[in-house]
């Protein structure tokens, strides 16, 4: 029998979106865009919540399934508002991403004031005590995401700077988590393809025998304006500036109505992943900024995709 192609590499939940502003607990305008963790047999999401005051901070839901989340009853983290931090949060904290490395889940947010957005990094070791680290980057940068180990000796990071009005993905390397260096671009858009009008990280990069694989957000801009779908890439184990592989076609595209209709319409935006010991990707992602969805897709599929379903390095 032959096998049935899907219309995207990543299969939507049957269930989806699995939250809505109707499963949070406490008066708010949306939710979206939760980075993942898998601890012992339960899953989390650490969601970016959008009050009614129009500032974002950040809930936590619980799942054992990791498809059927409670959000619990108070938020778990609210913008700074006090010292260095309260400065640059007084207009919201948004798009956490966690990373587990040395012990601690490291996530990184972007800071988000008046004198534009920053990426910040908190620590966790139970997503309820959070200790604020650093504010790691300047102006006009966010998606900044955490390799899991350290290369070279240091702590190694993807991001998202806007020169000349353009978004590409960049690695920067650290020794300590708060000043950074040695950037060089890594991503850029492609004319003529989906991800022509910018690119950001997404997902914290995962290793795999033929390299990191990055799971990115690409953006194609239209006449109603732009487009957000889900790509990936491979860079190499030693030096994450050199691109192996990188898929022509997207992972995941909006298509259902709940990633075309919402606050911000025709979005699907990946946030965070959990990888099951059987090879099982799943892929949490904002939809319409308005949803949190989940999505499936076998590793090795993935991976396939960035290494033959696009340019090549």
């Amino acid at each position: 029998m032959r096998r049935r192609i899907g219309r995207d590499v990543f299969h939507r939940w049957e269930g989806n979106p699995i939250l809505g502003v109707e499963d949070i607990p406490y008066r708010c305008s949306t939710v979206f865009n939760g980075t993942a963790a898998k601890l012992g047999d339960e899953y989390l999401l650490l969601l970016r919540i959008e009050g009614q005051q129009g500032y974002s901070f950040f809930g936590l839901a619980r799942s054992p399934d990791g498809f059927h989340f409670e959000v619990e009853a108070r938020p778990v983290l609210l913008p700074a508002k006090d010292g260095i931090f309260g400065i640059y949060e007084a207009m919201g904290i948004e798009d956490p991403r966690a990373t587990f490395i040395e012990g601690w889940y490291h996530v990184l947010y972007t800071a988000y004031s008046g004198y534009g957005t920053r990426i910040a990094i908190s620590r966790t070791a139970d997503f309820h005590s959070f200790e604020r680290v650093a504010l790691s980057s300047g102006p006009g940068n966010k998606d900044g995401v955490l390799f899991p180990e350290k290369i070279g000796g240091q702590y190694v990071r993807l991001d998202r700077p806007i020169g000349l009005d353009v978004g590409s993905i960049w690695v920067s390397y650290s020794k300590d988590l708060c000043s950074w260096g040695h950037s060089r671009v890594v991503l850029t858009p492609r004319p003529g393809y989906w991800d022509s009008y910018r690119v950001g990280a997404s997902i914290p990069p995962v290793r795999t025998e033929h390299g990191w694989l990055e799971i990115y957000h690409g953006t194609k801009m239209t006449s109603s304006g732009p487009v957000y779908r889900a790509g990936a890439a491979l860079l190499d184990l030693e030096d994450p500036s050199r691109v192996l592989g990188r898929c022509s076609v997207p992972l995941l595209s909006p298509r259902e109505d709940y990633e075309r209709i919402g606050d911000v319409g025709n979005v699907v935006f990946p946030c965070g992943a959990i990888i099951e010991t059987d090879g099982e990707i799943k892929m949490y992602y904002g939809a319409a900024d308005t949803y949190l969805c989940v999505a499936t897709a076998s590793l090795s599929d993935v991976v396939e995709c960035a290494l033959n379903g696009g340019e090549r390095a």
